[in-house]
């Protein structure tokens, strides 16, 4: 179960990975020590999965972002199990959900330019088997980053 001071520790962490046990401490009206157990139990209870740095896309030279949804034309678990090795296997691909509705998987990739998008859909996503077909759209503005879960 986690208290309100683990629900504000969370939330601190979100915003900023790097807070040390003092700063923590700070905020939550804890000692240093306090303040880095409860992290602690946090990580290894799976809470905290993972830390990691957010970089900037365009600073990168990725300049399209778009969702890609993919239909199949064929289900099943050798199918689907084929199509999740190929995704993991594509760094231009950083998010993959399966989907209830009309597409199977709902993808979020990153691209240098229009045609290296365009490269991936017809020559890696489209031959793969199980693809029947695809449906892009290409992000012009995104409105809100990638935000902190609710705590």
């Amino acid at each position: 179960m986690l208290d309100a001071i683990d629900t504000r520790l969370l939330a601190a962490l979100q915003k900023n990975a790097h807070l040390t046990a003092h700063q923590l401490g700070e905020l939550l009206n804890l000692s240093p020590s306090q303040a880095g157990r409860r992290r602690q139990r946090l990580e290894s209870d799976g809470y905290i999965t993972s830390y990691a740095a957010r970089l900037d896309p365009l600073k990168l030279g990725l300049h399209v972002q778009g969702f890609v949804q993919v239909h199949l034309g064929t289900h099943g678990p050798d199918q689907s199990a084929s199509f999740a090795r190929m995704v993991d296997t594509r760094p231009e691909i950083t998010s993959a959900w399966t989907m209830t509705g009309e597409a199977d998987y709902l993808l979020h990739v990153y691209c240098v330019d229009l045609p290296a998008l365009n490269r991936l859909l017809h020559e890696v996503i489209l031959p793969h088997p199980a693809v029947a077909r695809v449906q892009s759209q290409i992000v012009m503005d995104q409105l809100k980053r990638d935000a902190p879960l609710p705590t």
